[in-house]
């Protein structure tokens, strides 16, 4: 079973092209849906970050303030590698084990595909057999971001806590240049999934 990581920057069309990929069946698993597993009330992830951070990290019903943790991790750096430290190890156990157990399922499948938005800046590129690239035009990232309610600042923050496009780029086995419609990234995709 070959296993693929799907990265790209911020904004940049991950999403759109892993919704795609899972509705053509093929498995697929996405690291920023495992850090929401590993954070919910009773897991390790939780326990780690108020350990860390303190209670005041929690909604008043126990679950994660995502929006307060992200307004202190993107505006300190230090905060946020020790985020990273904390969550990194249990989000790869995750996709270890989700590997494993399709490997070892009686009929695996030829390929499955692991979402990983900081993939190289983990240094998580080498457990992959091929790395693909989502990247677009600086100026259409932007746009999408402001269209998601990001602020200028917030953009700059989560941006600079990412490897630039062009260094991912480089190093990735493939490339896939989303600067036009969903259809146009879908063809780009089936191209090199389903040659």
């Amino acid at each position: 079973m070959l296993t693929y990581a799907l990265t790209g920057g911020i904004g940049m069309g991950k999403s759109t092209a892993a919704a795609w990929l899972r509705s053509q069946g093929i498995p697929l698993v996405d690291a920023d849906e495992l850090a929401r597993q590993v954070t919910q009330p009773g897991e390790e992830g939780l326990w780690l970050i108020v350990q860390h951070f303190g209670e005041d990290i929690l909604r008043p019903d126990g679950t994660l303030n995502r929006g307060l943790l992200g307004a202190i991790v993107f505006a300190n750096e230090e905060s946020r590698r020790q985020l990273e430290a904390l969550l990194h190890p249990l989000i790869r156990q995750r996709w270890h084990d989700w590997c494993r157990e399709l490997r070892q399922s009686p009929a695996p499948p030829r390929f499955c595909v692991v979402v990983i938005p900081l993939l190289f800046e983990t240094g998580a590129e080498e457990e992959f057999d091929q790395v693909v690239c989502i990247a677009c035009r600086p100026e259409l990232q932007r746009e999408r971001l402001l269209e998601r309610g990001l602020s200028e600042e917030e953009i700059a923050q989560r941006l600079a806590a990412q490897w630039p496009i062009e260094e991912k780029m480089r190093a990735s086995h493939h490339v896939i240049q989303n600067n036009g419609s969903p259809e146009e990234l879908h063809e780009e995709l089936r191209e090199l999934f389903f040659p």
